[in-house]
């Protein structure tokens, strides 16, 4: 009869009297190997746990307005440098700065003894031209006298007498008589240009303001000499109307295709820092300038300055408005640049065996973020599993904090993602 095999008597045959022995050895390896393989799975199953929440913003419904920024300086409108085209000595300053004026109004005046004494000999000059001419008519007078009286003995004499060559010398002086009677007069049309001329020189010795307006600079004081030579000094500087200026702003290349004639804009000067002055685009250069490398486009825009309260020469910033949407549906930028890290998540759901695996070396950073179908931009939802979904939009204009959505399955009051945060539970 064969014995059982899974007997007791069999089996501590097999085991032999050390069986029990070994049998607790790879109970005690077996309890060592799961306490080792716990130790290795707590620190994997926190980063397990790890948790991906996301920051989110309300898609909202009101106005967009995009602005250009430009700085210059404020200007009057019509500016004028008030010079001498007389030199001489200041004799009277009568205006100072500040001073309201009127067009014609005495401002200065120099020394005139030098320009009354060219006027007396000016007028000296023209009495004595019209003295030779008056002394040319005698001339003429008596020359065509004599012709006369010869060319009658040569008609009654049937031309004997007398010889032609004193007849010819007499037509010759009858001749020079009236040439010598229009240079006469002549000079006396040259010596009432003279006196003219002193004149209006010594009216030019009376400095008087071209426009109505205001004085903004004095540049000169009695008893002062003034040079006039090639350039004429500057005595005055005026403004027409302060009431109305200008502000000349420098617009960068990259901005200048969005500034048009007409565009409204807001400007700021340091000595109002609260307070926004309304300007309008009157103006925009079609010639650049560089400046320290910098292309930009002088623009010139109307201000109306009823108040007084800005002065020529202040420095200001204008925010140009280039693009007003009203009641648009907005979104922030941010939501524009977000993608969500799929790799990350899916390695923090990772097994502890699928993590003891080998891998590929990381690239690390986030995924650049990709555009929808046919180049459509996209934002991210989140759906119902609290996962990040994907929605295509239509996007127009933006003022770099919000952007307008003109299409896509966006509604107002639905949120966007803007950002992701790992946190560990």
């Amino acid at each position: 009869m064969t014995a059982n095999s899974s007997s007791p008597d069999s089996l501590q045959a097999v085991l032999g009297p050390n069986g029990g022995r070994k049998k607790r050895l790879w109970w005690v390896i077996a309890a060592v190997i799961a306490a080792v393989g716990l130790m290795l799975w707590q620190p994997w199953s926190g980063s397990a746990a790890a948790k991906v929440s996301y920051d989110t913003e309300p898609v909202t419904r009101g106005d967009l307005t995009v602005t250009v920024s430009a700085t210059g300086n404020l200007q009057p409108i019509n500016q004028v440098d008030v010079g001498s085209e007389m030199s001489g000595t200041v004799d009277n300053v009568l205006v100072d700065d500040n001073a309201r004026i009127r067009k014609g109004q005495v401002l200065a005046t120099l020394d005139t003894a030098k320009l009354r004494d060219q006027i007396t000999r000016s007028r000296a000059a023209l009495a004595s031209a019209e003295a030779r001419v008056l002394q040319a008519e005698a001339t003429q007078t008596e020359a065509r006298a004599n012709l006369a009286r010869l060319q009658e003995v040569s008609r009654l004499s049937g031309g004997k007498v007398p010889a032609k060559a004193e007849l010819a010398a007499a037509d010759a002086a009858a001749k020079r008589a009236d040439a010598d009677l229009a240079s006469a007069r002549a000079s006396v049309t040259e010596a009432k240009a003279q006196v003219s001329s002193d004149e209006t020189n010594l009216g030019k010795a009376t400095i008087r303001s071209p426009i109505d307006g205001v004085v903004l600079a004095r540049k000169i004081e009695p008893g002062q000499t003034v040079a006039a030579s090639l350039q004429a000094p500057v005595l005055f500087s005026l403004a027409e109307d302060l009431a109305q200026m200008e502000l000349q702003v420098d617009v960068d290349e990259a901005d200048i295709g969005q500034v048009r004639e007409g565009q409204h804009a807001r400007f700021t000067v340091d000595a109002w820092a609260n307070r926004q002055f309304p300007a309008q685009i009157v103006r925009v250069g079609l010639g650049s300038q560089t400046k320290d490398g910098v292309v930009s486009y002088k623009t010139i825009l109307h201000v109306t300055n009823d108040d007084l309260s800005l002065r020529p020469g202040m420095t200001a910033t204008a925010e140009i408005i280039t693009n007003e949407r009203k009641g648009v549906l907005l979104i922030p930028n941010a939501a524009l640049r977000f993608t969500p890290d799929f790799r990350a998540q899916k390695e923090a759901s990772a097994s502890l065996v699928s993590r003891l695996m080998p891998k590929p070396p990381s690239t690390g950073g986030r995924k650049p973020r990709t555009p929808g179908k046919n180049g459509i931009p996209k934002v991210w939802v989140l759906g119902a599993d609290g996962k990040p979904s994907a929605v295509e939009v239509k996007t127009g204009a933006t003022n770099g904090q919000l952007t307008e959505i003109t299409g896509g399955e966006l509604k107002e009051g639905m949120t966007v993602i803007v950002d992701s945060v790992s946190a560990k539970q």
